[in-house]
């Protein structure tokens, strides 16, 4: 099994996601992450799916997707190069000593300080899963509080 990123296009109107949700929960397969918001064009949404399976059970769910009434399109990012980026917001633990060394990894990550006191400090990072990971940690030895990540959202490479 392997993990498959799935960008859905749908109809923007209630009941959709649960539709979509539903189809999955139906044929057993467990989301790992789903992002949905509305597109360029306010009547579309955009559903980034994050689920793990084998060629064949995701070729299965895409015949399924494209089957309901509210689905544009469906595209398996597997077989497509993709660009991709989750959101994290993290809150860690600061001291004024250490202040310096905190923001000089969130630089290096290209992340951002969204607030700071005396304690602590929150930080907003755009990234790939894999450097979201190495970003954590380096910050887990200074005491992370609290951690909020959106799941992946993908878009298709653009082409030369």
């Amino acid at each position: 099994m392997s993990k498959h990123t799935i960008s859905v296009l749908v109809e923007n109107h209630s009941g959709a996601l649960s539709r979509i949700s539903g189809l999955f929960s139906a044929r057993g397969f467990n989301i790992s992450s789903l992002s949905v918001a509305e597109t360029d064009d306010p009547t579309l949404s955009r559903m980034t799916i994050v689920v793990s399976g084998d060629n064949k059970e995701i070729d299965q769910i895409t015949k399924q997707l494209n089957k309901l009434i509210d689905v544009v399109k469906v595209l398996d990012f597997s077989e497509n190069e993709r660009v991709e980026r989750e959101l994290m917001l993290l809150t860690v633990n600061v001291t004024a000593a250490k202040r310096h060394e905190i923001v000089g990894i969130v630089q290096i990550f290209h992340g951002f300080v969204l607030a700071v006191s005396q304690n602590e400090m929150t930080i907003e990072l755009s990234e790939t899963a894999d450097r979201l990971l190495s970003f954590i940690d380096l910050l887990r030895p200074y005491g992370i509080k609290e951690i909020a990540r959106s799941g992946p959202i993908a878009l298709s490479r653009a082409r030369l």
